[in-house]
């Protein structure tokens, strides 16, 4: 297997093993073996730094399913191995937090194989080049959030949280393979880079938009757009190193790199530039403008990174408008917008890992996250508090901070792409850097709040459950490393820009790289007297006012109350769903056999029927059958006059025999038609059944007259006479009506094909090999369950019985 294959399956691998790991490990935290598994992925992707940088872009391919050009490549370009070290970078940092975090009593074998599932899909995310297995990954990513979001499943919270979360990704999931169907279906291909070299020829489709609409709606809802960004504050019920990695860094990012993944494909079109940049900056100032009013710590993180994410999004638009006009010195100017987006991606990702698991310290400290709570911790907790100061203004986007530059940078293009005249930006463009400086004001505002409410003022010790204390050492270092990395990154930036950024840039710009376009960018901090400077200034400014008058314009929140919300309307909108779907399924799962079967045989003859007369495929000629013998109108004869007879019998013992009956002539019509291989299973499987009615029937009470309305009594004559008409017209019509050539030639060369002389068991074994496999995989599930429940019970039954 391929070493960036294998580095994909590598979590995956360490999943399986974790849970037996665990079990004969006890007096180790096997968080320390399972950091074991980022930290090396990291120094083998950060070990491919130099080759990625040089422009190289390294491809690996394994076979998975050929016939249909569905393979697992892996693909690692400057755009993945950025993503791919985040994922593995943090993820290391953040098993490392989770060590002192995590107490030994939790099912702490279980998070870690939680942990390790979703850190093995998101590496297949960012490294898939073929699109259905990107999917699968996709979806992958969404089932292990899941579980790490109900890790404490016992609270009603964690599983409402985890419930939104899978209901709106993976809705967004499927919207998006429907998307990738529709790019496969233009370009004959499902490999990414391959769409990318076929765009001239595809642009003029007619599925192109729809396309590009439903590849948008994936991402929106995996990076939490608006208005999708709802599950992500119920998503803060999973433990803090759940939201530090999956809601910081890596899962919400995962919609974000599919924006720049596939903007090479659909970044010239203006839909896709204000569908982009429109829920980007609205995402932006929503995030922003809700965060403030927040007294959850975590909810305020939640809400800033759902405006951060806008913020990039919107970035990520801007800078598509450069594939608009073409490679030329105008368009170089909006690649800065691109440049600037995967700039703070990496810089998002240090500064909000570190706030949360500042929270995460504060909580498991004091024993709350309410702000109304906390206060006065700066003398107590120095340490978290010099934290929480780097990461709040790095969030803020104040110098010394890495955040200040790629703020900047944003300011920056929010001011180029006024300068457009294509796309009605002339008209519509000045909007852009409005709404984002407001945005930035409120960003402001919420990021003091986060230090100043928590560190400094009175000390409430009586609100709070335990006295404030610093941590354990060991739960300090993951979050000064990513702090220490905020302030590093301001000052030697082009580190990062020139090794990561810069190749990253021609995979999302690949024809300018073609052509030779200088993509790299001189990051800085001073840039004069310009603008964005003066923006800088206004917010600090405008910001600092606003929140020391908090309490006079706070009220315009009253105008966004809570039962207006959309979070709200998707919990009316689902509780209705579950109410009338509860009084559905009530009209028809009445617990009654003859009802069932009355609702299948008429959809039944509705559907079959109608396409028989819709298609009038009702069309046959009897003279050119077979002659009918003797013997076999006997044989039917026999069968219809029993089938009568079944009616109107009055004990058990008569209709079961006269069942057996109908089974046996349908056994001799059979051997009649020379089909005895047919016949000799027919007769096994008859006799087996009339001894098990008759030995289940022996110990039922005697037979009751049936009292049955005349209503019934129609509707069940009604029923039969169609079904049987039905069937007996599609036996005719298939005779007159082949639209498909018959397969039956295929499997007739069974021997050649699958090496076996007998035709049906090479029909099951070989040609529905697949088939057969999810069959006794279905069967090994319900086994498994079966199991698991009786484990259950009957562990429940000793409690008991230990208790008395």
């Amino acid at each position: 297997m391929s070493t960036l294959v294998l580095a994909i399956f590598i979590p995956f691998l360490a999943a399986a093993i974790i849970p037996f790991l665990y079990k004969y490990i006890k007096n180790i935290h096997v968080g320390w073996f399972v950091i074991l598994v980022p930290t090396g992925l990291f120094i083998y992707l950060a070990s491919l730094i130099p080759d990625i940088s040089g422009g190289e872009a390294i491809v690996q391919t394994i076979n998975w399913i050929p016939s249909y050009g569905i393979n697992i490549t892996a693909y690692l370009d400057g755009l993945s191995l950025t993503l791919a070290l985040l994922i593995s970078g943090v993820g290391a940092l953040v098993i490392l937090y989770s060590i002192y975090y995590l107490s030994l009593k939790e099912p702490i074998g279980t998070f870690y194989t939680y942990l390790m599932l979703f850190m093995g899909a998101m590496l297949g995310v960012v490294m898939s080049d073929n699109m259905l297995v990107l999917y699968v990954f996709w979806e992958l990513t969404s089932i292990s959030s899941f579980l790490l979001i109900a890790f404490w499943y016992q609270r009603k919270r964690s599983r409402e949280g985890a419930k939104k979360s899978l209901i709106i990704t993976v809705s967004g999931g499927i919207s998006m393979l429907v998307g990738f169907i529709m790019i496969g279906a233009m370009a004959n291909t499902w490999s990414i880079r391959e769409v990318i070299a076929e765009v001239a020829s595809i642009s003029d489709h007619a599925l192109f938009i729809p396309a590009l609409l439903l590849v948008l709606l994936g991402a929106f809802t995996k990076s939490a757009q608006f208005p999708f960004h709802i599950w992500l504050p119920d998503a803060m019920e999973a433990p803090t190193p759940v939201s530090a990695y999956l809601h910081s860094a890596t899962m919400v990012k995962a919609g974000i790199y599919l924006v720049a993944r596939f903007t090479p494909v659909f970044g010239g079109e203006a839909v896709w530039f204000w569908a982009v940049t429109g829920v980007g900056i609205f995402t932006l100032f929503w995030g922003s403008f809700n965060a403030v009013r927040q007294t959850d710590l975590k909810a305020l993180l939640a809400y800033s990174t759902i405006s951060q994410l806008g913020m990039i999004m919107s970035m990520f638009g801007m800078g598509s408008a450069a594939l608009h006009l073409g490679y030329s010195d105008e368009s170089m100017v909006y690649t800065g917008a691109t440049f600037a987006a995967l700039f703070h991606l990496v810089n998002h990702s240090t500064f909000k890992g570190a706030l949360f698991m500042v929270v995460g310290v504060v909580d498991h400290s004091v024993g709350t996250r309410d702000i109304r709570r906390l206060g006065g911790l700066i003398t107590l907790m120095p340490i978290t508090f010099t934290i929480a100061t780097i990461g709040s203004m790095s969030m803020a986007g104040l110098p010394p901070f890495n955040g200040f530059l790629s703020k900047e940078m944003f300011f920056i293009s929010t001011l180029d792409i006024t300068e457009a005249s294509f796309f009605g930006l002339g008209t519509w463009g000045i909007i852009i850097p409005i709404v984002a400086w407001i945005a930035s004001v409120f960003t402001f505002v919420y990021s003091t709040v986060f230090v100043v409410k928590t560190f400094l003022g009175p000390y409430k010790e009586e609100k709070l459950e335990h006295p404030a204390h610093e941590p354990k050492p060991g739960m300090l270092i993951s979050p000064i490393v990513l702090g220490l990395l905020v302030i590093i990154f301001f000052f030697v930036p082009n580190v990062i820009g020139k090794n990561l950024i810069t190749p990253a840039m021609s995979g999302i710009f690949p024809t300018f790289a073609a052509e030779g376009a200088d993509l790299g960018t001189d990051i800085y901090a001073w840039h004069g007297f310009e603008p964005e400077l003066f923006m800088t200034i206004g917010v600090v400014l405008f910001g600092a006012l606003l929140f020391f008058s908090r309490k006079y314009w706070s009220g315009i929140y009253n105008l966004f109350p809570e039962k207006r919300s959309i979070n709200v309307f998707y919990g009316f909108v689902l509780d209705q769903m579950e109410d009338k779907s509860t009084v559905i399924t009530n009209k028809y799962m009445t617990r009654y056999l003859r009802d069932y079967m009355v609702y299948i045989f008429a959809f039944f003859i509705l559907v079959v029927g109608g396409t028989f007369i819709y298609t009038e495929a009702y069309q046959f000629t009897l003279p050119e059958n077979a002659t009918i013998s003797v013997f076999e109108w006997l044989i039917v004869l026999s069968m219809m006059a029993t089938g009568i007879t079944i009616l109107f019998a009055q004990s058990r013992l008569t209709a079961i025999v006269l069942n057996s009956i109908l089974g046996f002539g349908i056994a001799i019509l059979f051997v009649l038609l020379r089909a005895p291989d047919l016949a000799l299973t027919q007769t096994v499987i008859e006799a087996v059944t009339t001894v098990l009615f008759l030995v289940a029937y022996y110990f039922l009470p005697e037979l009751e007259k049936e009292n049955t309305s005349k209503k019934t009594k129609s509707i069940n004559l009604f029923i039969s006479i169609g079904v049987g008409v039905v069937f007996t017209a599609v036996a005719l019509g298939v005779q007159g009506n082949r639209g498909f050539d018959t397969i039956s030639g295929f499997f007739e060369n069974s021997y050649e094909l699958a090496g076996g002389n007998n035709m049906v068991n090479a029909i099951l074994g070989d040609f529905r090999a697949f088939d057969t496999m999810l069959e006794v995989v279905v069967l090994l599930i319900a086994g498994i369950g079966i199991y698991t429940m009786i484990r259950v019970k009957a562990k429940k039954e000793s409690d008991q019985i230990e208790d008395k």
